[in-house]
Formats: structure tokens, sequence, C-alpha cells
């Protein structure tokens, strides 16, 4: 059981190698993003990951209040992590909390480390992340959104920043632990890289590995940061990316109209065609003139 964690009503690794979820152990849960969800923020995104779902949005860069927070040198970029008081089973008091503040710290120290912060002087890049449904790895999953939505705001970027969490459950090292994993598991790794380098942006450890079963997590975190990473880059692709004719494309040719009818675009004799002026249907009235009438011009 991991410190503060709960003990489980079940097995968490089945007799056949599988998890309670029927996941193998070095598997990731689905994982949907979308850039550019929100209108009136410079850059958002959206991210379903498991049941976790997560909403990140960026404005800036702008101007800094209060005014002495301000960096003549550079951009400071400022992320708040918040979860929703819906986001989990029992209802969260509403607010910041230790943890969040823990969290704001920790994924602002990643984000500036990654954007081009001195090409911007004397403003702030502010991320928003909001949980609206938690389903562990929420770190993660605000991590991975807030980067999407920076690139879709397009604030200049050394990379894109992929993120997840290994951990140990019942002995076995596992990929991307669920809700009950991590309640009742034995610990965590969440990790964050600049993908083209290999920089560490983020790694923290709860509970205890022995050091083969934190380089089984490590490999298993490398594996799946890759994943993620494609995800997001795909992600910003759909939203910008351009229909367009490779090569010249000859246009088909209209339809043959079938035998005794008219082509589309042919007049036929005797086919809707106008009535004659002063004609009249059968039973209809006469359309005459004033001059017509008793007692016209």
């Amino acid at each position: 059981m991991r410190m503060g964690g709960t003990p489980s009503t079940h097995k968490m690794i089945l007799e056949n190698g599988k998890r309670f979820d029927g996941r193998a152990l070095d598997e990731l849960r689905p994982i949907s993003i979308q850039a550019g969800v929100l209108k009136r923020a410079d850059g958002s995104a959206y991210v379903e990951w498991g049941d976790n779902k997560v909403l990140a949005a960026v404005y800036g860069p702008r101007e800094v209040h209060p005014r002495h927070m301000q960096n003549p040198a550079r951009a400071i970029v400022q992320a708040r992590y918040n979860m929703a008081s819906f986001s989990v089973s029992e209802r969260k008091r509403p607010g910041p909390d230790r943890r969040s503040q823990e969290l704001t710290k920790i994924i602002s120290e990643a984000l500036e480390a990654v954007v081009f912060v001195e090409q911007y002087p004397r403003t702030t890049v502010d991320v928003y992340m909001e949980v609206l449904q938690a389903d562990a790895g929420t770190r993660c999953a605000g991590l991975t959104a807030a980067s999407v939505a920076l690139a879709d705001a397009g604030i200049p970027m050394r990379d894109l920043v992929p993120a997840v969490a290994s951990g140990k459950v019942e002995g076995r090292v596992v990929c991307d632990l669920n809700r009950e994993e991590d309640n009742c598991g034995e610990a965590d790794l969440p990790m964050a890289i600049l993908p083209r380098t290999g920089e560490f942006l983020l790694l923290q450890m709860d509970g205890h590995l022995t050091y083969d079963e934190l380089m089984q997590a490590m490999e298993y975190n490398f594996r799946a940061l890759k994943v993620i990473y494609e995800l997001q880059k795909e992600a910003l692709r759909k939203k910008y990316a351009t229909a367009q004719l490779e090569e010249p494309v000859v246009l088909p040719k209209p339809e043959e109209a079938p035998a005794g009818e008219p082509g589309r675009g042919e007049f036929h004799e005797g086919a809707d065609e106008p009535p004659e002026e002063g004609a009249h249907g059968p039973g209809e009235p006469p359309l005459d003139g004033p001059e017509d009438h008793e007692g016209g011009a």
C-alpha cells in the first residue's frame, strides 16, 4: 500500500499478468488531444486521458499586473492548476489547496524552461489548467495540455512537453497509473522531458522503488512519452492542416441524362414553358389591366 493510500478490495494485477482494467503492464490508457477549443483564449487544448478530462488555456504575452512583478530582461510564465469541485467523486472544496499550489509551481517551472522568455521582456504568459474530471495523473495530463495550448497560441518554444507517470502496484512496475492503482499502489514516478534533447523538466517520486524498479519505470515512461509526443504534434497538425491538390485534376464530365429526358442545362420544348403574356389557366380570372374594366381610361 502506498503512503496515504487505501487497501484495494480486489487484485490490481490478475493471474494472467493483466491489470484490473484489462491493460498490459506497459500499456497507456486511451488518450485524445484537441487544439484550439476555446475561441477567446490566445491558445487552448483539451485532453481526455483515460477518465481524466483537462482543459488548458493560454493568454499572452501580455502586460504584467502588478507591475512590480515585471522582469525587464524576460517574460514570466505563470501557470495555475485547479481541480473543479465536481472533478472527483466526493465534492472538493473550491479554491487552491496545498496540492494545487505545489503542482502550479512545478508546472510553471517546467513550462518556463521551454518557452523563449527572452523574446518578451516585461510581459507574462498566463497558463490556466482546469481539471474537469480526475482519474490519477492529472499533473501529467495538465502539463501535456498546457504545452499544446502554448503552441496553439504561437508562443515560441524549444519543443512540446509530454508527461506521464509510471509506478508500482502489488510489487509490479506498471505504466500510466489509473485512480485505483494510484490510491492503492506502492509508488509513482511522474516525468516530463524535452523530447529533442532528452532533458528532464519534471521528475518526482512518491513511495519506494528499488534501483531496478526505478530503471523499469523510467523505461516505461520514455516509451510512453514518445507516443504522447506524436499525439501532441498530430493535434496541432489537425487544426492547421490545409487541404490542397498536389497535381492537376481533370474535372468530371456532367452526368448524361437518360434517353427521352432533357439533359442538365438543356431546354426541352414544351416542358415548363413560361405562359404567354395574357394567357391564363382554365377557371382562372383573366389578368386584365385597369384599362379593360368599365370606367377605365
